[in-house]
C-alpha cells in the first residue's frame, strides 16, 4: 500500500502513545508512507505553534528528519480545488495523487467526508489499523 498519513495524524502520532502511533509504525515498517516537502512543511509549522510549546524541539526536528529520510517524497504540482474551507487538505488530496498512494489517513472531516477521491480511499486510523 502507498499512504499519505495527514499531518494531524502525525501530530499525534509524535505526541502521544496510542493508535496514531502504532498506525505510523506499521505503516513505516510495511508500506510505503507517501509525503511532500508541503505537507512537511506544515508539519513543521504546526509544531511550532505556541499550542506544542511542550513539545521538545529537538525531538520535533527529529521526526521531521526521520520522516523526510524514510517517506517517498513527491511534489504536489497538481492543484486541485476541492475543499473550498481549507486548501491544506487539497495539498493532501494533490500528494496522494501525484505519489499515487492507495489510501489516505485522516481525522479531518473534510477529507473524511469525500469518503474517496480518485480512486483513493479516505480512512481514520481506526480505519486504517482495521484494514491492516
Amino acid at each position: 500500500m502507498r499512504v499519505v498519513v495527514d499531518t494531524n495524524v502525525l501530530i499525534s502520532a509524535l505526541i502521544g502513545h496510542g493508535k496514531p502511533r502504532r498506525l505510523l509504525i506499521e505503516l513505516l515498517e510495511g508500506h510505503q508512507v507517501v509525503s511532500s516537502p508541503q505537507m512537511l512543511a506544515e508539519l513543521a509549522d504546526v509544531l511550532s505553534r505556541e499550542k506544542f510549546i511542550e513539545v521538545d524541539k529537538s525531538q520535533v526536528s527529529s521526526f521531521l528528519s526521520i520522516l523526510a529520510s524514510i517517506v517517498v517524497l513527491v511534489t504536489a504540482e497538481q492543484s486541485f480545488r476541492v475543499i473550498a474551507g481549507d486548501p491544506d487538505d487539497d495539498v493532501v488530496l494533490g500528494t496522494a495523487y501525484k505519489g499515487k498512494a492507495t489510501h489516505i489517513v485522516s481525522g479531518d472531516r473534510h477529507l473524511l467526508n469525500l469518503k474517496r477521491f480518485r480512486g483513493i480511499r479516505i480512512l481514520t486510523v481506526n480505519e486504517m489499523l482495521q484494514l491492516l
